[in-house]
């Protein structure tokens, strides 16, 4: 029954934006109180559920609802439009599972070709043919229009107030202040933003649309005005990283949506047929597509429960993970400096831009001792350098002489030089290497760390340095592509995947094989933990590792999971979702760990600020922070207080939080124990 409970009351939930069996429920108990549109929409939902699981549609990919929203939509629509006896009840059943195929079809279509959300189109699409056929149909009996005085009475409401709520409603096919008023409620209950959002688009909408009609009853009780709350909430909160500037592209679509609203009703009229919501599918659509094309910054790639949730892991992750996919180890042993980086002041522009040189510096900063004229009075010159990603190696060159000091070859650009094939699809050229110090051939397969030669003074190089970029073609020389370098310590601090600044000593760290023992968790396995709260014994966890449908692991306690993965030598606490305390405690407690262990190395992460900030003052932060981002910046400062534990502290000072941590790590697998501000785990033998 839970799948059944999930995808018929999610489809509610999505109409609003909003994921959620529960929230669903409640909405699908508001859609009752206008009982033949509540029923029409359940049997519609249901049908279409019915027939999925019977052509073999997986349980899971319907719990989400979004398969079955487009047929609840349009099982109100026939609820609102006609009796539900025997041949309404048919009705019902046959557009819902039609909108089923249509919403599967279409799906396919619009992630396959256009890369954009499928929004509300298959209900237009279907609840057009709807109206169009039931002209034929003249044994379907047309609803009553007459209802109950309290679903018509707006309360002696102000006129642009009582359109509010009314255009709430009508989302539901219920245009009535009360039935409004309990939606925007439980919206706004769910989510401040898109609440916020709704009434942003309603006002701006039903504003520029009294301008240009002249008529403010017209304007702002037209029974089209739901289009303008779904277009400010899917743009501004949805679709988009919550913002001022996501605000204001949501005020700019809505108030370009009255043309679209008013031509597609004036063109539909002719039919008979309502504008349904296709206005806010073309202007919404419009208007991400065209976000897509630019590449704008803001548009949301992992879409959350609530735009809350989405900005907050949007500001969290923007923090946590700061380097890209093209990953490099860097290519030395010991602490190097970084001589020039991206858009170096020197050489490293145009097509070159994405590139780095590393040199050895004393505790002065100088890179040679004595005057520094002659070749080995350079640190780094003969010292090995080292293959920074694994791969096979596609064009050498090994023979060109070291320049003297300031005299740099000008027409062997690269001098001697070393190309790897990455098999992730791009090149590493190493280039400057001393003369006939290469150590590999073409056609070898080298590992990271692997000697591929000295660093030398060779080509364009006015001193001994080691030259790093990534290519997308095997060519010496290539334009280069954007890169990061992974596991590395810039003056003491560990990071996991980010780009060192000029003038940063770095040092490569390679993983230890017991913390990568300890950190391999396999599917399946089950590990128990006693709990305590604040001192008092609580009911034991139990985690069993599971692996989701995308092929990533995650931590199941029952009521809640936590996602985790290993990538380049870190293991990572990825996300945390559920209602699980203990799994958020978990998650703070360690949300990364370098696999290279060294005594008192340090590191620094950010956490989403759900995760701290909760109840009121959670809520508030959630729209706070989306005018103002650094509000929601958690910063977390761990270090290894020995081989065995990590120390770990969280704090945010604008919202005075600061908590702290500490792991302590079996010898062979997982944590001997966990804590937690007043939370305690220990790690109990599983029986």
């Amino acid at each position: 029954m839970k799948p059944l409970f999930h995808a018929v009351f999610r489809s509610y939930a999505e109409v609003f934006f909003l994921q959620g069996g529960v929230v669903g429920f409640l909405l699908f108990a508001i859609t009752l109180l206008n009982v033949r549109v509540g029923i029409a929409g359940i049997v519609a939902v249901l049908s279409a559920y019915g027939f999925a699981r019977a052509i073999g549609m997986g349980k899971v990919f319907l719990e989400s609802g979004f398969y079955t929203c487009n047929p609840l939509l349009v099982g109100l629509s026939i609820g609102h439009l006609f009796q539900l006896n025997l041949l309404g009840f048919f009705f019902c059943v046959t557009a819902g599972v039609l909108t089923l195929l249509v919403t599967v079809a279409l799906a396919h279509v619009f992630a396959t070709f256009f890369k954009l959300p499928l929004l509300s189109l298959p209900f237009v699409v279907v609840s057009s043919l709807v109206y169009m056929a039931s002209l034929r149909y003249g044994n379907l009996l047309a609803a009553a229009q007459h209802q109950p005085a309290w679903l018509t009475d707006d309360f002696g409401l102000p006129l642009a107030i009582a359109g509010f709520f009314q255009a709430f409603g009508s989302l539901l096919f219920t245009p009535s202040v009360v039935f409004g008023a309990l939606l925007a409620a439980l919206v706004l209950f769910r989510s401040r933003i898109l609440f916020l959002l709704a009434v942003l688009g309603y006002f701006v909408g039903a504003s520029v649309r009294h301008a240009m009609v002249g008529s403010a009853p017209n304007a702002y009780s037209n029974n089209l005005n739901f289009n303008f709350l779904l277009i400010a909430m899917a743009v501004g909160g949805v679709f988009l990283i919550p913002s001022v500037r996501s605000y204001l592209l949501a005020a700019v679509a809505v108030a370009l949506s009255p043309i679209v609203m008013d031509a597609i009703a004036g063109f539909w009229s002719y039919y008979g047929i309502p504008a349904f919501t296709l206005p806010f599918a073309v202007v919404t659509l419009g208007v991400i597509y065209v976000l897509g094309l630019v590449g704008n910054p803001h548009i949301a790639y992992r879409i959350g429960n609530t735009p809350e949730e989405t900005l907050d892991h949007h500001l969290a992750n923007r923090l946590r993970y700061p380097g890209s996919e093209r990953t490099l180890l860097p290519p030395f042993a010991g602490a190097w400096t970084v001589w020039q980086g991206f858009d170096g002041k020197w050489t490293h522009q145009g097509a070159w831009r994405y590139a780095y040189d590393f040199v050895i510096t004393d505790s002065d900063g100088k890179t040679h001792a004595n005057g520094g004229t002659k070749l080995d009075d350079y640190y780094c010159f003969n010292k090995p350098v080292l293959a920074p990603v694994r791969g096979r190696i596609v064009a050498i060159v090994d023979d060109l002489p070291d320049s003297p000091i300031n005299d740099p070859d000008k027409l062997n650009n690269w001098g001697n030089l070393v190309v790897i094939a990455e098999p992730r699809g791009w090149h590493v050229e190493l280039s400057h290497f001393a003369s006939k110090s290469i150590r590999v051939k073409v056609g070898d397969w080298v590992e990271r760390g692997t000697v591929l030669g000295l660093c030398g003074n060779s080509g364009y190089s006015p001193q001994p340095h080691i030259h790093v970029q990534a290519q997308l073609t095997e060519t010496p020389g290539a334009a280069t592509v954007p890169f990061s370098f992974v596991s590395y310590s810039e003056d003491g601090v560990f990071h996991a995947n980010d780009l060192p600044k000029v003038g940063g000593k770095v040092e490569a760290l390679y993983a230890n094989k017991r913390l990568d023992s300890v950190t391999n968790f396999v599917l399946d396995e089950e590990y128990r933990f006693a709990v305590k709260r604040g001192g008092r014994t609580a009911d034991d966890l139990v985690l069993k590792v599971r692996m989701a449908l995308d092929g990533s692991f995650y931590f199941d306690s029952g009521t809640g999971a936590l996602f985790f993965g290993r990538f380049e030598g870190t293991y990572y606490a990825y996300r945390c979702d559920g209602q699980d305390a203990r799994l958020r405690a978990l998650f703070l407690a360690l949300p990364r760990l370098p696999l290279a262990c060294r005594d008192g190395l340090t590191w620094h992460d950010h956490v989403p600020v759900g995760l701290v900030a909760t109840g009121l003052r959670g809520a508030l932060v959630g729209v706070a922070s989306s005018f103002w981002h650094p509000l929601a910046r958690v910063r977390v400062t761990s270090r290894y207080a020995g081989e065995h534990r990590v120390e770990t502290t969280v704090e945010s000072r604008p919202l005075g939080i600061k908590q702290s941590g500490s792991v302590t790590f079996d010898r062979s697998k997982a944590f001997a124990s966990v804590t937690y501000d007043g939370w305690e785990f220990t790690r109990r033998e599983n029986v």
